[in-house]
């Protein structure tokens, strides 16, 4: 059986949206189980996450006793309804966080699919849907308990419809009723979501369409009558709740002080050049990017076909404002990232000329041997002498996917090469998620603080040793969310303070002077019962942390007698 006939058959029907949604849980699947919890916005979603579950306070959003008042609350009801499912708040587990953001990546797989198909047929759109889920982004941002894999799972879907609508206006498949539902849903959970963004990318997809169109009449058949009550009823209630719960607080600091300032400056050392994600999209688009330079050319040259016009609006207004934007995260265009793996199943449809063969074969390559040497340069920096077999695996297989992409691509067809490439490519990001990243230990402190901390039973969800914790000189929202909500984040004082009420502290070494003569000025007797060096990579900052026990209770009862 050729390749084109089984895709032909592979990708009828829905079984197409539903194999590229199969391949988006393949390759997000390992880093879901492995990855310690990241910091710091991955933390800081779960621990509020679980203040919820554990406060029973679904409306305003918390860290510790701070207001989060940055994004709304959906992504933090879809993790409360995973943890209650599949796990408990207590527990700490990051796996039950980060499903939710598989079920989105695989969503934005599916969705790319179904959208595609309208315009370039059942198998083109099964090679978009699955290319969308073998980048480097999305199958990265699926095992990462925040908002961007949802973002892109609703946020493609409502394109993914709007794109049926306009299908079926210039002779196209019908789009039904379900159709028009899909739409406001995935509007409607992109705002939930993350505000804006979501509405901002449909927005502009379909402002460039009217603009290059010049008309706009089939915008009018996207259930103008009962959409908006949808998406009120879905976004409304919640968005009444807080601003009553805040006195109307949450809308003046997340407007305020958190997207104007993203528009304003590259906010919290995130600021940027224009250009910055250009420069980063062969790497995280990869191992796709073989078909990069197709795809630009397919762009351009077949502009004027109904699909590639709507991939193209897709992509360039929004991607223009996400470079003009200030502060820049790798993350941002990922709800735009679909309309690229569109334009490269339509260029992979016939045979690309020698120029971009080559063009996309030495990008191919040499971004495989920049993920191979960047898994080597960790490997060295943070890894030991267990770590070589996984380091080798997984740049192994990143130069595989690279260079047999590359070769396939000069050699046999378009869409082979990059089958060839994202089946190698997501056995590498397997390996570097499921092995080699989870085995650099001086990257996790927290992980490995909790683990001294459980060896020594001083835990205080063991139930044997009284918490919070006290922790002085390393405040990273994983300790947090690794250690419990209570835990004190304070400095020496507070961490003399907890041992001298029998409650466990860890110091840093900048702090271990004040420390010292905290403890001192209490007279205790500081008992060491581990020390955890490492790299805060969310600073730079290198980490030296002592775990203190506090004294038995019999030396206490001692020292007090002795006392005079």
């Amino acid at each position: 059986m050729s390749l084109e006939t089984y895709l032909e058959r592979v990708s009828r029907g829905w079984r197409g949206p539903v194999l590229a949604a199969f391949v988006a849980f393949l390759a997000g699947l390992p880093g879901v189980f492995t990855v310690p919890p990241l910091d710091r916005d991955e933390s800081r979603f779960a621990q509020a996450t679980a203040q919820m579950l554990e406060t029973g306070d679904f409306v305003v959003i918390r860290f510790q006793d701070e207001p989060r008042f940055k994004k709304p609350v959906g992504i933090h009801w879809l993790q409360a309804a995973s943890v209650s499912l599949l796990s408990e708040a207590e527990a700490r587990r990051i796996w039950a966080y980060r499903i939710p953001s598989l079920l989105g990546a695989m969503l934005a797989a599916a969705a790319c699919a179904w959208g595609a198909r309208a315009f370039f047929g059942p198998v083109n759109g099964l090679v978009a849907g699955g290319l969308l889920a073998c980048t480097m982004l999305l199958s990265t941002e699926a095992f990462i308990a925040k908002t961007d894999a949802v973002l892109a799972g609703t946020t493609t879907l409502a394109v993914a419809a709007l794109a049926h609508v306009y299908a079926a206006a210039r002779g196209g498949p019908p789009a039904g009723r379900l159709t028009r539902l899909l739409f406001w849903l995935g509007l409607s959970g992109a705002t939930l979501v993350k505000g804006p963004v979501g509405p901002m990318v449909v927005a502009l997809t379909a402002l460039s369409l009217w603009a290059w169109d010049r008309k706009g009449g089939w915008l009018k058949s996207l259930a103008w009558g009962w959409g908006p009550i949808l998406f009120l009823a879905v976004v409304g209630p919640w968005a009444w709740a807080v601003t009553v719960a805040t006195d109307g607080a949450f809308w003046a600091v997340a407007v305020g002080g958190d997207l104007a300032p993203k528009l304003a400056g590259g906010q919290e050392s995130h600021g940027a050049p224009p250009g910055y994600h250009t420069l980063l999209a062969p790497l995280l688009f990869f191992p796709a990017s073989l078909l990069l330079p197709a795809a630009l050319v397919t762009a351009w040259r077949e502009r004027r076909e109904p699909g590639i016009r709507f991939a193209i609006c897709w992509l360039v207004p929004a991607w223009i404002v996400f470079e003009a934007m200030p502060t820049k995260l790798v993350h941002y265009p990922l709800p735009v990232y679909g309309a690229l793996a569109w334009l490269a199943a339509a260029a992979a449809r016939q045979a690309p000329t020698p120029a971009l063969r080559w063009s996309g074969a030495a990008l191919s390559a040499l971004t495989g041997v920049l993920l191979a040497a960047g898994t080597f340069y960790l490997l060295g920096a943070y890894g030991g002498g267990g770590d070589v077999t996984a380091a080798a695996l997984t740049g192994g297989l990143m130069l595989a996917a690279g260079l047999a992409g590359a070769y396939m691509l000069v050699r046999e067809s378009a869409r082979g090469a990059a089958i060839a490439a994202c089946g190698l490519g997501v056995l590498g990001h397997a390996a570097l998620a499921g092995m080699f990243a989870p085995g650099l230990g001086p990257l996790w402190l927290s992980q490995r603080v909790e683990d001294k901390l459980a060896e020594a039973r001083l835990l205080p969800r063991q139930g044997v040793t009284p918490g919070p914790v006290a922790v002085a000189g390393y405040a990273e929202p994983s300790l947090v969310f690794a250690l419990g909500t209570t835990t004190d984040l304070g400095g020496a004082e507070e961490a003399a303070q907890a041992l001298a009420e029998h409650r466990p502290a860890i110091v840093e070494d900048r702090e271990a002077a004040a420390f010292a003569d905290a403890a001192a000025a209490r007279g205790l007797t500081p008992r060491q019962t581990a020390v955890v060096d490492g790299l805060d990579y969310s600073n730079g900052d290198e980490m030296r942390l002592r775990i203190y026990a506090p004294e038995p209770a019999v030396a206490v009862a001692n020292r007090r007698e002795a006392a005079p």
